[in-house]
């Protein structure tokens, strides 16, 4: 039989392949009954590991997300990036931020806003899903080649015309980005938005993390965003200790 902290374990897993689960799919996939799941789910959104939505659907909460930026290995790349990130603000006036892959979805660890900054729905502790943004499309082009079938097989929403879904047209993405080291994403998630970002080593030479800006949509062909989020992963990465 296995015991309370062993079922509590199972529905934190249950959300790493999922952005927002329902308390059936929760159930399913940590293999409880939906009464004990329901019980332990309650216990999780008390204590502030998981946050119920208004529609009834949960998502991982700001406390389990504190609890695993405070690794030394989160800590050692927010340090490694800030600096870099403040050129960024202080050269577009736009959002900047540092996001790492979980599972399906993207996490943002850092994020810094300029002023008159485009409207955005994320924030740091976001999670998103990986094909819909510029920085989550660099660090899908990056991953393991299950973590793309795995994309497909969930599949993927469409948010908005330039959210990317259809796999061959993904997979087309995923190659040019590995090509130019570059990803773009025009109005997939917010309207009047565009992303550009670019992956970050580690000593290893292993995507660990991406880099990127969100900005009007009508500064899309301004050169300076492209060359900023390049320099500045680059810059992360050797802090990191790459030497590529």
């Amino acid at each position: 039989m296995r015991s309370v902290a062993e079922k509590l374990f199972a529905i934190a897993d249950a959300f790493e392949r999922g952005d927002e689960l329902t308390l059936s799919e929760i159930a399913a996939r940590a293999g409880l009954p939906m009464s004990t799941a329901h019980r332990l789910v309650g216990e999780w959104v008390e204590w502030g590991g998981l946050v119920r939505a208004d529609d009834g659907t949960y998502r991982v909460g700001i406390k389990l997300w504190r609890l695993s930026v405070r690794q030394p290995s989160s800590r050692r790349l927010r340090t490694a990036a800030k600096p870099y990130l403040e050129d960024l603000l202080e050269s577009t006036g736009e959002h900047v931020h540092l996001a790492v892959r979980d599972g399906l979805g993207v996490v943002y660890l850092e994020w810094l806003s300029g002023a008159d900054a485009v409207h955005t729905i994320t924030d740091v502790g976001s999670r998103l899903p990986l094909h819909a943004t510029g920085v989550g499309q660099a660090l899908l082009a990056f991953a393991p080649p299950g973590v793309f079938e795995d994309v497909i097989a969930a599949g993927p929403r469409k948010y908005l015309p330039g959210t990317i879904v259809e796999e061959d047209a993904l997979r087309a993405r995923m190659a040019e980005v590995r090509r130019s080291g570059i990803a773009t994403s025009v109005e997939a998630m917010t309207e009047g938005a565009f992303s550009v970002a670019a992956p970050v080593r580690d000593a290893s030479g292993e995507v660990v993390a991406a880099v990127s800006i969100i900005a009007h949509v009508e500064r899309l062909r301004e050169p300076q965003f492209a060359l900023g989020v390049r320099i500045a992963a680059r810059g992360i990465s050797a802090a990191l200790g790459w030497r590529g």
